[in-house]
């Protein structure tokens, strides 16, 4: 559990830094320059996350549980994957509706997925990692908001393509990964087969 725990820090912790300590981050980042501080962050998060699926992956072999969820969270662990994997997608597709509304959909996805995964696994590594997953996305939505209304931000109207375009990408994508992706990489056919 130790090296899950320290890769969620390593990890979560280099994206907090813009939570908690934004004007450093600044001062940093101009300090040392643009290509430098992307290097160290994309390094320190590189290795955060080579801890959390090492971690994860040892705590799995012997687990703690602390519940066994009902089968119906299943079902809805699976229609908020989508709804996150949608949201994702609203991240990177230009000019639709969700982004423009919401302002921070990627943010939103990790909350929506990590609840998801809170929802269907009862495991103590489980709980650790999405529930940490989640604390660390609602903190990070609250302070882009609060960045946004400070810097009064404004955000693209969303066309009805853009959305649809979000939406059809974002299932596409969830249904790769739910059928076969998650198998593939987790060890776990959250649908079945």
């Amino acid at each position: 559990m130790g090296y899950l725990v320290l890769g969620l820090v390593l990890f979560l912790g280099v994206h907090s830094v813009r939570i908690v300590a934004d004007g450093w981050r600044t001062q940093t980042r101009a300090r040392l320059g643009e290509m430098p501080w992307k290097g160290l962050y994309s390094l320190v998060s590189a290795v955060g996350l080579a801890f959390i699926v090492w971690g994860y992956g040892l705590a799995r072999q012997q687990p703690v549980v602390l519940w066994v969820p009902p089968i119906g969270m299943r079902h809805a662990a699976a229609l908020l994957t989508l709804i996150a994997f949608v949201l994702l997608a609203a991240t990177y597709v230009p000019r639709n509706a969700l982004q423009a509304r919401l302002h921070h959909p990627m943010v939103l996805g990790v909350k929506v997925w990590a609840l998801a995964h809170l929802l269907s696994n009862g495991n103590l590594a489980d709980v650790l990692l999405f529930g940490s997953f989640l604390l660390w996305a609602a903190l990070s939505f609250r302070a882009a908001r609060q960045r946004d209304r400070a810097q009064g931000t404004v955000y693209a109207a969303g066309s009805a393509a853009g959305t649809a375009a979000a939406v059809v990408v974002g299932a596409v994508a969830w249904a790769g990964f739910a059928f076969w992706g998650h198998a593939w990489l987790i060890g776990v056919a959250p649908l079945g087969r």
